[in-house]
């Protein structure tokens, strides 16, 4: 025994000395670089790389409303820095990887003797490829496909470079490839397997998906490995479906499904519910699939996947019309647990919609909001529900207009008596209510805990940071009522607790409670009769804000959401409520429009006569005989628009409020119309100065609140116009920059003109480098200004070289200003004023 344990002590010994060497081929050599790097450095590595691989997938999460990929692996968007890794078992399965090709390669004269070491490249490259640095990957495998042509794992690394250069984005490249290595005869059948799975993706992402679909079957039925078995079949199920094959997409769930417990449960789960889409409609189906639904939600083993289940049991009362239990389980999905974020967004944009068709919008924007904060904001998704969103501002505001329109002038309506009655009804409901919150003890707790917060400061009571509770006459008067059920009505005397009182405690702090809230006016009906309007004028403004809005709906409800039903609501209660003239024919063309879309003809042809017969001349008539016609300069508001712009670009202010009136008008009702208030607000403070600048302003922040030229008037109004607003000159001869004014009448147009040629011909003569301009003052004076002097002193020497000139002779009046102070002039149309100070004398 000793014997023999020594001969192996020796023979280790000898390898040890011996085996180093990776210069000199022979059998020891080999053998120890190859023991050595397969069962210590490449162990290591392998082992490294499966423990990185199982990290990826766990931290990887399928959306299963759209095609799988074949392989888990989410590609990142940021870029890693050399030496950075999102996962360090790839970076040691790397290391382990170089460590063997440096330590144990026996590469002499060009041979590579260690069959260990193309085992090393391949790990170097898989390394590579799921830390995401695929060049350096696709390095890797070329080497191996240069250097081992006859390696045993040559195909392997084909597809691995396959592999890479899909994600390189040579998918053209990769098919061509991957077709080759399909047609290679000795191919094993698990690189078969992932060739063919690679393929098929490869078509994907080209968008083939027909030709992807067979691929993916041949690796389903051919792979070992089960959860990539119920993955392919997963996925060609998708496939089948989006080709519109729905009975090969049924079968291919149902493999899904006969793999049972031999795959991750997700996939049974989730082709579960793609079964029961697929399933037949009939009554006695549908309670089949309720159970089958209530069944999986009832199985422990579906607990994680509850949300999924509890979507899908949403969907199926949704189809049937049962709202309620709907939005039950969509909010039971909501609260299970999970990590599925764009589950979460269809339950909440899914609510949006629901209380979107019950006209509940601002409880359906909140769900929209909820739903954008699931979503990336680079996505498809996103960028659909914000504009849905954004666009219910629009509905939101016009609603609260109508309803509260709609609701006074119902109230102004209705006779005295009606009217106390009405209220009486509600005082009473609040008066019962405020009872009930005395009475309560969570309420009373409520309001005890809302008192004792900070308050502020309040006339006559001192430290007002106090939670003090005898500031809240609502906890006094409990604590009253607490008192008297307790000790009954005592008296203010030493020792009260020992005098004996008989009851009636309850009574009286009742009665001191009913005093309180007698004592309240929101308890008194008059309170709120005496604020329904009586005047005919504001009942006729509430009316026409009632018809405004109702119109308005109809037109966001058609244009931005396609709800031509509603839309033909809120029309048809515009034209039966008496509207003002300029809304009757939008509505009806807009009417005509709308059942032209829903297939009524007979409704759509009354219209268009109607409109023919009445209104021959307007451009709706014109559109309606010739639909060419709308595309005509004469027609079209947008070309109107464009040329009423460009008059104002010209200084035709006079001109873009008259013809800005009459197209407001003509197109009332139409997208153009806040445009061209916000234009003709524009020209009016041009023309009029500050204060009408800032009136008309108002005017379209206040009507188009919701329109893009309403909010950019506001931020006019909040921006730029309190730097407007001082009216006040600065020092007369402070700045480098002057001009010179020639006020002119804007009638004399003959005159004006030569004036202004000539100051244009001095301006060169002088040697001056500045330019002449003809600026509109208001409505009945112009100012010609000569730009570019540097001070007042040669703003004057200039004018009085006009004078004495023979050959100009100019002796228009004529005076300097400063460039801040010229800004001032136009804003506030007080030239005046500054004459004035420019004609006091310096103090």
């Amino acid at each position: 025994m000793k014997l023999s344990i020594k001969v192996t002590a020796i023979f280790f010994l000898l390898v040890a000395l011996t085996g180093c060497s990776r210069k000199k081929n022979t059998f020891l050599n080999r053998n120890w670089h190859a023991v050595t790097a397969e069962y210590n450095t490449l162990y290591n590595g392998n082992l490294a790389l499966d423990l990185g691989i199982e990290a990826l997938n766990e931290s990887y999460r399928d959306n299963y409303w759209q095609i799988l990929p074949v392989e888990r692996m989410e590609i990142r968007d940021e870029v890693m820095a050399p030496g950075e890794t999102s996962n360090p078992n790839f970076l040691v399965a790397e290391e382990k990887a170089v460590k063997a090709i440096q330590r144990h390669s026996m590469l002499i004269e060009g041979s590579e003797n260690n069959p260990q070491i193309d085992e090393a490249y391949l790990l170097l490259g898989k390394a590579r490829y799921y830390d995401q640095r695929f060049v350096p990957a696709l390095e890797a495998f070329n080497y191996i496909l240069h250097k081992y042509p006859l390696s045993n794992t040559i195909n392997e690394a084909r597809i691995w470079r396959e592999k890479t250069h899909m994600r390189l984005e040579f998918d053209e490249l990769a098919i061509k490839n991957l077709k080759k290595i399909l047609d290679t005869e000795n191919l094993e059948e698990a690189n078969r397997a992932e060739a063919s799975a690679m393929l098929a993706q490869a078509y994907i992402n080209i968008n083939a998906p027909d030709s992807a679909v067979a691929h993916l079957e041949r690796a389903a039925e051919i792979t070992d490995f089960k959860d990539k078995e119920g993955r392919y079949w997963y996925i060609t199920g998708q496939l089948y479906d989006v080709l519109g094959k729905s009975d090969r997409a049924s079968y291919a769930f149902d493999r899904v499904v006969d793999l049972n417990r031999k795959i991750p449960r997700i996939y049974l789960i989730n082709a579960m519910i793609r079964q029961i889409e697929y399933s037949n409609a009939t009554a006695q189906d549908k309670a089949v699939i309720l159970e089958e639904l209530n069944s999986m939600a009832r199985n422990r083993e579906n607990r994680p996947y509850l949300d999924k289940i509890y979507f899908q049991l949403a969907e199926f009362h949704y189809q049937q019309d049962s709202v309620a239990l709907a939005i039950d389980y969509y909010n039971r999905s909501l609260r299970t647990p999970s990590g599925n974020t764009y589950l979460q967004s269809l339950d909440y944009q899914t609510l949006g919609n629901i209380n979107f068709d019950a006209a509940q919008f601002e409880v359906a924007g909140a769900y929209y909001d909820s739903t954008l904060t699931m979503l990336p904001d680079n996505s498809r998704e996103y960028r659909l529900i914000k504009r849905k969103r954004d666009n219910l501002d629009d509905v939101i505001y016009y609603e609260k207009m109508a309803q509260n329109a709609d609701s006074i002038l119902h109230l102004a309506s209705l006779t005295k008596d009606q009217q106390l009655d009405y209220f009486t009804r509600y005082t009473t409901q609040l008066r019962e209510a405020a009872v009930d919150a005395i009475e309560q003890p969570e309420q009373q707790q409520a309001a005890q805990e809302f008192f004792e917060t900070k308050r502020p400061s309040m006339p006559g009571v001192p430290n007002p940071g106090s939670s003090f509770y005898f500031y809240n006459p609502t906890v006094v008067a409990f604590g009253k009522q607490e008192f008297f059920r307790l000790w009954g009505d005592r008296e203010l005397a030493d020792n009260w607790r020992t005098r004996r009182i008989s009851g009636g405690g309850e009574d009286l702090a009742t009665e001191g409670v009913n005093d309180l809230i007698d004592n309240d006016p929101k308890f008194d009906p008059q309170t709120y009769i005496s604020k329904i309007p009586q005047d005919v004028a504001v009942l006729d403004s509430l009316k026409k804000d009632l018809n405004f809005a109702s119109y308005q709906l109809g037109l966001i409800y058609r244009e931005k959401f396609s709800e031509n039903e509603l839309a033909a609501d809120r029309l048809e209660f515009v034209l039966a409520n008496q509207p003002e003239e300029r809304l009757v024919l939008p509505a009806k063309y807009n009417l005509y429009k709308i059942y032209s879309d829903l297939g009524m003809p007979g409704k759509a042809q009354s219209l268009k006569t109607e409109i023919l017969m009445a209104y021959p001349d307007s451009r709706y008539a014109a559109i309606l005989s010739n639909p060419e016609s709308l595309l005509q300069d004469e027609n079209n508001p947008t070309a109107i628009y464009e040329e009423l712009y460009a008059g104002y670009e010209y200084q035709k202010y006079d001109s873009v409020i008259v013809k800005s009136n009459r197209l407001i008008e003509q197109f009332a009702g139409d997208e153009i119309v806040p445009k061209l208030e916000l234009l003709k607000a524009m020209a009016e403070g041009r023309l009029y100065g500050f204060e009408a600048y800032k009136e008309s302003l108002n005017y379209v922040a206040l009507n188009y609140p919701q329109t893009v030229e309403g909010k950019k008037a506001q931020d006019i109004i909040d921006r730029a116009l309190p730097t407007m607003a001082t009216a006040e000159f600065v020092p007369q001869n402070s700045g480098n920059s002057f001009k010179l004014i020639f006020p002119v009448n804007r009638e004399e147009k003959k005159d004006v003109d030569s004036l202004q040629q000539s100051l244009v011909n001095a301006l060169q003569e002088f040697g001056y480098s500045g330019e002449v301009s003809r600026d509109v003052y208001n409505s009945n004076q112009d100012f010609i200004v000569v730009h570019g002097f540097s001070s007042a002193a040669a703003a004057n020497l200039f004018a009085q070289r006009l004078e004495e000139e023979d050959k100009y002779a100019i002796d228009e009046k004529s005076f300097y200003i400063s460039t801040p102070n010229y800004r001032i002039v136009q804003i506030h149309k007080n030239i005046e004023n500054y004459l004035e100070t420019l004609n006091s004398p310096s103090p």
